[in-house]
């Protein structure tokens, strides 16, 4: 009686293929860019997002079979969307939960913290963001409450949440993600 396990003479193992740098990144509105060149193949796309994560040492890779692609980032991470009733999704369709703190950095992008991760608002939707920011008795804000909490200033509220200034060189090292990955 033959048996049905492969032969261990003749498995065949994942070659050991190096790291791959400097070939995927992602932009500040969460397209996959390959040397440069948007990623337009949804389900290359697709393939992308599901196989998209962190290391323990703060890089974000992609895990192409056996070889490790490090994902250069332009912001963050994770690109969010803002749905309705302020459900977020990333930029790989993933549901992120609610942002647990809300920031603002010096050039006036907003940056939501959620139980996935830190992410860059997709600039698309700063209307809708800036529209539902609020003062202190619940009026919205104009550009000087938002200039002064870009500044670290207090005062403006997002959903509850406190706008907080932050600097964008800052962020990588405080939410702990590799910007550039090296070898």
């Amino acid at each position: 009686m033959s048996s049905h396990a492969p032969d261990p003479a003749i498995v065949v193992k994942w070659p050991n293929v190096p790291a791959c740098y400097g070939w995927l990144s992602l932009d500040r509105r969460g397209r996959w860019r390959l040397k440069g060149d948007a990623i337009r193949h949804a389900g290359l796309i697709g393939f992308i997002n599901s196989h998209y994560g962190a290391d323990d040492s703060g890089n974000w890779t992609f895990q192409n079979g056996p070889q490790k692609v490090f994902v250069a980032l332009d912001y963050t991470p994770l690109v969010l969307r803002l749905g309705i009733d302020r459900e977020l999704t990333a930029h790989t369709s993933a549901a992120v939960g609610p942002a647990t703190a809300a920031y603002l950095d010096e050039q006036g992008n907003a940056l939501l913290d959620t139980a996935a991760g830190i992410g860059l608002l997709d600039d698309r939707d700063l209307p809708t963001f800036v529209a539902a920011c609020r003062d202190e008795h619940g009026e919205p804000v104009g550009d000087e409450v938002l200039l002064g909490a870009m500044a670290g200033g207090a005062g403006a509220f997002w959903f509850g949440l406190p706008l907080q200034g932050i600097d964008h060189r800052e962020v990588p090292l405080r939410f702990g993600f590799q910007q550039n990955p090296v070898p």
